[in-house]
């Protein structure tokens, strides 16, 4: 039996229930189940799995979080209720067992979590005291996102595109020892992209490290259809994780429990008799702290629950999978499923007690993202000035730094996909050694090695992306044209960084191996699109592209990303010996403010030319056609666009909206000192989005764009420069076809 809360208030609702739909009756036995919260006062947990009044409380908060959940998406029509319904009893259980630091791969299950947010209180961080500001901050701006985002009090990580969460997870738990870090799962995604191989590698590398506890949700459907895996027999889905490396594999299958004579594999547990609800959830609750303490004991484990999606809201399978903008709380369909899951007054203060004291409380005050980590103090980096006379690796020399800041900070983490050697970075591996469980010298590997070189840059990027969210150093290095594979949890992180309340450090990408290195490897190694990518995100305000030009350049932007905060840094640095153009103090200058003047000329009889380049190995073409601009009459200006992001104006990049900002744009007067001139020409040895910020605000009357056009396999740079139009013969030309 059920109330409208809207026209007849339930006398002794707690304050955080203004605005529930209903209310309903107390449940059989509440005064024996429900008369003191299971987890004692000062308690951080259950005592007893086997208590029925743990039993009790943990279906209630599953309930109570069905129920949450369902409210908060009908008040927009909007949002995802169908996936999390299933995880309930779950994710009640890890609560109850004191396990609060649960992260998701499944961005679709963002509701259910704002709902265990606002049931524990930590939603009051944002102003949300009622369920009434819930329904009102829901999926509205500087409210609660569509997707989950680490801006929300509580929430360990951001939840969006799928395979991602498992990264967090296993960051958080390399991080923290002795933290269950437990991870949902959603079957539809299970293999998108890779979740267990990135899982299988990381316990290859650490195998030490299983404080993280996968909790696969396998409700037999995606968002429009049926799982892929949703034909897998019990045995065959234990199988499929043993295949894994999982060493204990722990399942509870709804099915097992149902008296209700339900079809299928899948069943609803909320249709259960009330008994054999309650057989059910004790059930739950026992294998997860069964899961959790193997965890934590150092055995691969994962944990399973199987169980229809959509069970106890207003629909099943795919089709609760999200609300249409019809499906509004006036809807029959979800006025029936509200009365259901609907608690009386005193269970919802039952359920906030037990919310509140979970994990030693609120989970605002108590998750490990909620504070700042405290590092490893590095001093002032070690660079190495190069004389003008000399030639360089650039990647080589940021790989000395890396070194040594690995040995300063034994929790650093350099990760690459495609080997460090092939990159000119051979020094790193050298001093911090590869991560494997085959000890050779030769290959410089050690099972404590700080080098992970999983083959797949999703796992690369996810893991150092995750460490720097997580508040650990880390780099991921890869080749230009790999990169763009695990570029979507850079985004990802980088977005979530803008938005949190600590500060952690900036997470630092080194991309080398650009496409004017690849000519013999043929276009499928020439794709430098990726700097496109990056560039656009520039304009976020906390996103860094950066062009080193020389190796000094390169040390300088290495020590400008790892010691910044809060951002994402990317540094594209070849691995081919090149002229050293500045000096360090130039180049750490440049860095900073953006650009440094590499060449000037005197004047000439036919004007100024300003040759403004992102990139390093494309300056031999534009210092080969300096010498003939300027027996052309020209006077010449070479500048080095070292971090483009600094040459916007301040209106363009949404700087003032970030964690940490940074708000040193160049000045008009120093980039019209730079950038001044009767012609400018725009050259990159990508593609042209990095020199927006220049074309954008140069006044040059005359202008040109060269860049990257596309690849093919030649035998030498020269030949690959001349294919693309960025030799020097293309360059003079279209200096002098301006007159035409």
């Amino acid at each position: 039996m059920t109330t409208k809360s809207a026209s007849s208030p339930n006398a002794g609702a707690p304050d955080f229930c203004a605005g529930m739909h209903s209310f309903g009756a107390p449940w059989p036995d509440f005064d024996t189940h429900g008369s003191h919260p299971a987890i004692a006062d000062k308690a951080r947990a259950i005592s007893d799995t086997r208590s029925p009044d743990a039993a009790y409380q943990t279906l209630l908060m599953a309930d109570a979080l069905r129920y949450v959940t369902l409210q908060m998406c009908a008040s927009k029509a909007s949002g995802h209720p169908g996936g999390f319904a299933s995880s309930a009893e779950a994710y009640a259980a890890l609560v109850m067992l004191g396990h609060t630091h649960i992260v998701t791969e499944v961005g679709h299950h963002a509701p259910g979590f704002y709902s265990a947010m606002f049931l524990d209180g930590s939603l009051e961080g944002l102003g949300i005291h009622t369920m009434t500001d819930l329904m009102a901050r829901f999926r509205e701006q500087h409210g609660l996102l569509g997707h989950l985002s680490g801006a929300i009090p509580g929430i360990l990580a951001p939840a969006g595109p799928l395979g991602q969460g498992q990264h967090f997870a296993m960051a958080g738990a390399l991080l923290h020892p002795g933290v269950l870090f437990p991870l949902t799962i959603g079957d539809g995604g299970l293999g998108e992209p890779y979740v267990l191989s990135a899982i299988k590698h990381f316990h290859t590398s650490y195998p030490g490290t299983t404080n993280f506890l996968p909790t696969l949700i396998w409700n037999g459907f995606s968002q429009e259809h049926h799982s892929m895996v949703s034909r897998l027999s019990n045995e065959g889905m234990r199988r499929y994780f043993e295949a894994h490396g999982f060493e204990r594999v722990v399942l509870v299958d709804a099915k097992d429990f149902d008296d209700a004579g339900q079809a299928g594999d899948y069943v609803d547990s909320t249709r259960f008799s009330f008994a054999r609800r309650l057989a059910f959830v004790q059930a739950v609750l026992e294998a997860a702290d069964v899961a959790a303490r193997s965890a934590l004991d150092g055995t691969l484990t994962a944990f399973i629950l199987k169980q229809l999606k959509g069970a106890g809201v207003h629909a099943h399978g795919a089709k609760s999978h999200n609300l249409y903008p019809g499906d509004t709380l006036d809807k029959p369909q979800i006025e029936a499923a509200l009365a259901a899951r609907a608690l009386s007054p005193a269970a919802w203060a039952l359920v906030r007690e037990n919310f509140a004291r979970a994990g030693g409380g609120p989970a605002a005050k108590t998750m490990v993202t909620e504070t700042t980590l405290e590092l490893a103090d590095l001093g002032a980096f070690p660079l190495h000035k190069y004389a003008a006379t000399e030639k360089a690796v650039p990647s080589t020399a940021v790989g000395a730094l890396v070194a040594w800041l690995g040995g300063k900070d034994r929790r650093f983490v350099v990760t690459n996909a495609d080997g460090n050697e092939a990159s000119g970075l051979k020094n790193i591996n050298d001093a911090l050694k590869i991560r494997h469980p085959t000890a050779d010298p030769l290959y410089n590997q050690e099972p404590s090695g700080q080098v992970y070189e999983p083959l797949s840059e999703d796992a690369c990027a996810g893991l150092a992306a995750g460490l720097a969210l997580f508040g650990g150093r880390s780099l991921w290095l890869s080749y230009e044209s790999f990169a763009i594979n695990g570029w979507p949890i850079f985004q990802t992180v980088t977005q979530a960084m803008a938005e949190l309340r600590r500060r952690t450090p900036s997470v630092v990408g080194l991309f080398t191996a650009g496409a004017l290195e690849q000519g013999r490897n043929g276009w499928t190694h020439q794709r430098p699109e990726i700097e496109n990518y990056i560039a656009a995100q520039m304009r976020n305000g906390n996103v860094y592209l950066l062009f080193p030009p020389d190796a000094n350049a390169a040390q300088a932007a290495y020590e400008y990303a790892a010691t910044s905060w809060n951002k994402g840094m990317v540094i594209i640095a070849s691995k081919s010996p090149l002229p050293i153009h500045m000096t360090m103090e130039a180049a750490r200058r440049a860095v900073r403010e953006g650009a440094a003047i590499l060449y000037e000329g005197a004047d000439g009889r036919r004007g100024r030319v300003v040759l403004a380049v992102a990139g390093d190995m494309v300056l031999l073409s534009v210092f080969a056609a300096k010498e003939r601009l300027e027996a052309e009459g020209f006077g010449v200006r070479i500048v080095a666009l070292v971090n483009p992001r600094q040459l916007y104006q301040a209106r363009d990049v949404a700087a003032e909206t970030v964690a940490e900002p940074d708000l040193s744009f160049m000045g008009d007067q120093e980039f019209g000192r730079l950038f001044d001139g009767d012609r400018i020409v725009a050259i990159s040895g990508g593609p042209s989005g990095p020199l927006e910020p220049v074309l954008v605000r140069a006044k040059a009357p005359l202008r040109a764009t060269l860049a990257w056009r596309r690849g093919d396999t030649t035998a030498s740079p020269s030949e690959l420069l001349n294919l693309n139009g960025l030799d020097a013969d293309t360059i003079v030309a279209r200096v002098l076809a301006m007159d035409e």
